[in-house]
């Protein structure tokens, strides 16, 4: 598994195989098999109610994984009759879901937690628990920060929520491994629920934001400011005396960008001239943003017609 993690770390030029971005959530998908199994144990071994949350929030690592590896096959399939702009979209499905079942365990932890606040519960074995849960922390950290580089090099959303995922399952086992610590040395039983409380309350947050982002996608919002500024510098460079250009609209389904532009030229101008420039302009756009459906439509410009 380390040479694995080693190769999808290196840069594109330097890996001995193209790497989709599906090959991302099967590792996401290991990480969360090996983390369960570790925090699982830890429970068990421990009674700690911060500790049963950590291990419910893998639960959902896993799922979300397992359901963002098919979303993002779906979005790979090329266009059809159907989906004549294809499928990117898919990913926003991922997105989703994986937030509503971060809220789901949240809601699940705060029940647990605020019961065993009423009835405190001795812990035992904690050295060995938090031991198990500083090796899960360290397994998803790693995992979380590869994605995370892989979601700028594929302009995946359901790359980037696998990712901010498992930075907040990070997050959230340093609350945890503190707060057991802390019950270890003060004996004060009230803390490890407390702890659990906390970290349900930190998670609704990340839950309700990927929703946000969903919901934002599938309403075709349009591109970051910093694409649009790659766009804007190809149309300035481009535009002159006799072009200009109208109506730019952008979009982002998923990995793929859209833009779409009126370039307006002199009235006199032939099919072939404008046809080569609005060729240069889709080209130019596509080079500075891979993945991207550049749609021009040449107009006479103001006072220029024959």
């Amino acid at each position: 598994m380390l040479r694995y993690l080693w190769t999808l770390r290196l840069r594109p030029h330097e890996r001995p195989m193209a790497k989709q971005a599906h090959h991302y959530f099967w590792l996401s998908t290991a990480a969360a098999l090996a983390t369960i199994t570790l925090k699982m144990l830890a429970w068990r071994l421990t009674g700690s109610i911060s500790l049963a949350s950590d291990a419910m929030e893998s639960l959902v690592n896993l799922a979300a994984a397992l359901f963002a590896l098919w979303m993002i096959l779906v979005a790979k399939v090329p266009p059809d009759d159907d989906h004549p702009l294809g499928h990117s979209k898919a990913e926003y499905f991922s997105s989703g879901f994986e937030g509503v079942l971060i809220l789901l365990a949240a809601c699940a932890i705060l029940w647990a937690a605020v019961g065993r606040l009423l009835a405190p519960a001795p812990l035992t074995a904690l050295d060995l628990g938090l031991a198990l849960s500083v090796v899960s922390s360290g397994i998803n950290l790693m995992v979380a920060l590869i994605m995370r580089r892989a979601a700028v090099r594929y302009r995946s959303i359901a790359i980037e929520a696998g990712s901010k995922h498992l930075l907040t399952d990070v997050w959230t086992s340093a609350g945890v491994i503190v707060g057991v610590a802390l019950v270890q040395f003060t004996g004060w039983l009230w803390l490890d629920p407390a702890v659990a409380i906390l970290v349900a309350c930190h998670i609704l947050r990340d839950g309700v934001n990927l929703v946000r982002a969903s919901v934002l996608g599938l309403m075709d919002a349009a591109l970051s400011p910093t694409d649009l500024q790659v766009v804007q510098a190809v149309l300035d460079r481009l535009g002159s005396d006799e072009v200009s250009f109208a109506n730019l609209r952008t979009r982002r389904a998923g990995y793929r960008n859209f833009v779409y532009v009126d370039v307006l030229v002199p009235g006199d101008w032939s099919v072939r001239r404008t046809h080569v420039l609005l060729d240069r302009i889709e080209a130019e756009i596509t080079a500075g943003l891979p993945d991207t459906i550049v749609m021009t439509h040449a107009e006479p410009a103001p006072g220029t017609w024959q």
